[in-house]
């Protein structure tokens, strides 16, 4: 069968496999997902980093939640309360972490990573039955399998746990997808539909990418086939019941999500913004040779591309631009793959274009056009970072190392004559080598640069040599069919036992357990302060106070951890915030490092009137407040709780209640006021600042601010405080607002004595609901799902369609405060 571009190296016919071939290779996969997973625990490692600092406390509070019978749409833990039921990295629609908190609310951080790296095994597993209906050989189907569990950006990023729950699904959706063309079967589907879903739950760039792949896909289908329009014709009616069906499983996460962005710190991005985000195009060596820039070393003293060597500058580092896959898979790649022109072949042509097509976005700023596809096609401007292209790399190389073993098994060596190789007969292996000289050369120009020639010459050696060992083994086996197959397994054995041996457990993707221990067991000094905190903050809650705290400065972990210890920080680790609390508190996106927290005007200090009204009463910080940096406020009459070695808690003493009924109102701007040089003067017992777009919402008519103080009492008392919902006892002796320091946000609810009422926003950035004279209960409830919420979301998304792109912003625009 003539299958490959004219004048090329031509594959033979397909052949089908026995299953038994099929179940062994389904048990190698098993096997060697279960012999990389155990390397963590053997080492007393897990996955650090986000995982540890974002999404395992992340979890944790999931499993709390449900263990409490609670859905956690709201985090009252999380700057000052975070919408979970909006942010992508909340695991809330993650079907398999949400079955998983179910079960196991506090599971341990190496189950945790367990469960985690399982995601690999949908995705390589659906390698076998891709390889199997194309009538590749076995061998390739589990060379493929490793490279996507264990190359590249697959353990270099295992940290970034939402990208590799998309990423894991794809290859299955993409054998779903064929199927169900293919057969014309809305039974696969629908499968399909669901492993779709699956992958883009987490509405990521890498899930983004991941569809725009499988639209690809099906447009591929129809382009190729005899009969373009009656291909077409004949599956319309699936494609659109597939559409249907995704659609409908994802519409109220991308809404909720889209939702979350029109009022947070990342609505969108400028291209300058993602430019910064761009695959360096020498980080390319690292496919060839994995530790030539040192990204394996335990030292951490990496010499590759990144903001210290480039004059551009980058956001991208070690792990971003990690993209090695085994010396095997890379010789493989250049010798057979392009010298030989088996990756041009006709039955390959979708994954070469896939693979160019990742490189070109991945590398971003480096490709002629980028910006323009960035500005114009719709979705891109919502990532900052075109080098998570790279888990779409690793796809493509998986798929070509396995299809070159294939090749290799089924054909044996490529044939270098014109009659094969055509006009290309010449140019291809000078392509090979140029692709060689090149890495090479970028490779010694950053080792050159940095100092470590010695080790960057070394890897390259060691690589040469084995590569050529490999070409003297494989050439003399190559000739009768058993010994190519012997060759296979060898080949399958030494990947796996590479890139397991490199990868799993390595300095990209491991550290010991012990840095994360306030999970575990706190050193003595910050678990007696932890204790006399919660001691306090309970006392504090039984007499009906609800103070928030700000933890800063203590290291990783720390950052989220009030997810787990329950307690209402102001601050945390997420790159989504809503941007009116990041503009008038200043918290930034890292609350491990003190010179990252911002001071705007409106939040000139820890004892200042938003301070306050927020309810902050505490301050937990790695050392005393007279060794912070410069630019932070003094703690004047602080007293010091507890204070030694690396914890220091400090009460303020400044906090208003979390709830009180005012009888007079301002009506205020508060999008213009939280850009003030001062907050407009209140009295923060009898008076409320209400939002302009509210004011239309009272009923009664108030006293202004600035009259006479009117006779009027009132007495609001928390009743329970629970992670979505709120219920209150107020007493007024006339009409009011009552005012809750709480965030306000789309899809919260009030009721005043079972009587839905509107929800205001009062005083800048929290929740006011009005009431009329005597007692009442009253009940606010966060429902973002409610048809209500969603319908006005998705009206709010039409609506600003038009807008023109808002850039992303990471701090406050306000200069910081000098110290005093």
């Amino acid at each position: 069968m003539q299958t490959a571009i004219s004048g090329l190296d031509s594959p033979a016919s397909p052949t089908a496999w026995p299953q038994r071939q099929a179940l062994t290779a389904f048990a190698l996969i098993v096997a060697a997902w279960a012999l990389a997973a155990a390397i963590w625990p053997l080492t007393g490692t897990v996955v650090p980093w986000d995982s540890k600092n974002q999404f395992y406390p992340t979890l944790r509070y999931l499993g709390s939640a449900l263990a409490h019978g609670e859905l956690p749409m709201w985090n009252p833990y999380h700057f000052g309360g975070h919408p979970s039921a909006a942010d992508p990295q909340s695991l809330l629609f993650t079907p398999t972490m949400l079955l998983f908190g179910w079960l196991v609310p506090e599971p341990s951080m190496e189950l945790f990573d367990a469960v985690v790296f399982a995601h690999f095994l949908p995705g390589a597993l659906a390698f076998v039955p891709l390889f199997r209906r194309r009538g590749w050989h076995p061998a390739g189907a589990v060379v493929a399998a490793l490279i996507f569990m264990l190359g590249g950006s697959a353990t270099a990023r295992l940290q970034h746990t939402g990208m590799i729950f998309s990423y894991g699904f794809f290859p299955l959706a993409f054998w779903l997808l064929e199927e169900a063309l293919d057969r014309r079967s809305y039974l696969y589907g629908l499968l399909f539909a669901l492993s779709a879903a699956m992958m883009v739950i987490g509405r990521d760039q890498v899930a983004f990418l991941c569809a725009l792949t499988l639209i690809a896909l099906a447009a591929q289908r129809v382009w190729t086939a005899p009969r373009p329009l009656g291909y077409l014709r004949s599956r319309l009616g699936l494609l659109v019941f597939m559409g249907l069906i995704g659609g409908a499983l994802l519409a109220v996460p991308i809404v909720l999500t889209m939702q979350f962005l029109a009022t947070s710190t990342r609505p969108s991005f400028g291209f300058g913004v993602a430019a910064m985000g761009s695959l360096p195009p020498e980080s390319l060596a690292t496919i060839l040779f994995g530790n030539v820039f040192g990204s394996l070393r335990w030292t951490y003293d990496y010499w590759g591309p990144d903001w210290h060597s480039l004059s551009e500058g980058t956001w991208t580092d070690r792990a971003t631009n990690y993209l090695f896959v085994g010396t095997l898979p890379a010789l493989l790649l250049l010798w057979h793959g392009v010298a030989g022109g088996r990756l041009f072949a006709r039955e390959f042509r979708f994954f070469l274009i896939l693979g160019i097509a990742a490189v070109l976005y991945a590398l971003g700023r480096y490709t002629p056009g980028f910006e323009i596809i960035f500005d114009h096609m719709p979705g891109v401007n919502l990532y900052r970072r075109p080098a998570d292209a790279t888990f779409l790399i690793n796809i493509a190389l998986a798929f070509a190392a396995g299809y070159l073993v294939h090749r290799y098994a089924t054909d044996g060596l490529p044939r270098w004559n014109r009659a094969a190789l055509g006009r290309f007969w010449a140019a291809l292996p000078l392509l090979a080598l140029g692709l060689l000289v090149a890495a090479i050369a970028s490779a010694l120009a950053f080792a050159i640069k940095g100092g470590h020639v010695s080790p960057a010459v070394t890897e390259i050696a060691v690589s040469l040599a084995v590569a050529a060992l490999a070409i003297a083994v494989i050439t003399r086996m190559s000739g009768a069919s058993r010994w190519r197959e012997a060759m296979a397994l060898v080949l399958v054995t030494l990947t796996g036992a590479e890139l397991i041996g490199r990868h799993a457990a390595s300095a990209l993707n491991a550290e010991p357990a012990e840095r994360y221990t306030v999970f575990t067991k706190l050193p003595p000094e910050q678990l007696q302060g932890l204790q006399i905190l919660k001691r306090e903050l309970a006392d504090r809650h039984a007499r009906g106070e609800y103070p928030r705290v700000e933890i800063l400065g203590l290291k990783g972990a720390w950052q989220n951890a009030s997810m787990v210890l329950g307690i209402e920080d102001i601050i945390g680790y997420n790159p989504l915030r809503l941007a009116d609390y990041e503009r008038a508190i200043g918290p930034g996106e890292n609350a491990e490092d003190p010179n990252l927290r911002r001071f705007p005007t409106s939040f000139r200090g820890y004892k200042c009137e938003l301070a306050s009204l927020l309810g902050l009463d505490y301050i937990v910080l790695d050392r005393p407040v007279e060794k912070l940096p410069r630019h932070f406020p003094r703690l004047t009459g602080a007293e010091v709780v507890y204070g030694t070695g690396r914890m220091w808690i400090y009460r303020l003493n400044t906090s208003v209640p979390r709830a009180y009924v005012a009888h007079h109102v301002t009506p205020v701007d508060s999008e213009a006021v939280l850009g003030l040089e001062e907050l407009p003067e209140f009295n923060r017992e009898t008076e409320a600042l209400i939002d302009d777009d509210s004011m239309v919402q009272l009923q009664a008519a108030y006293t202004p601010a600035g009259a006479l103080r009117s006779e009027g009492k009132g007495e609001a008392r928390i009743v329970s405080y629970h992670r979505n919902s709120v219920t209150l006892d107020i007493e007024s002796s006339k009409n009011g607002i009552l005012v809750l320091h709480d965030i306000h946000y789309p899809g919260w609810e009030a009721w005043v004595d079972g009587e839905r009422r509107p929800i205001l926003r009062a005083n800048l950035l929290f929740r006011g609901v009005e009431i009329g004279p005597g007692r009442h209960r009253v009940e606010f409830h966060f429902r973002p799902m409610s048809l209500e919420n969603l319908v006005a979301a998705a009206s709010d998304l039409v609506k600003s369609e038009d807008k023109p792109i808002q850039t992303a912003i990471a701090s406050p625009l306000q200069e910081e405060p000098t110290s005093h």
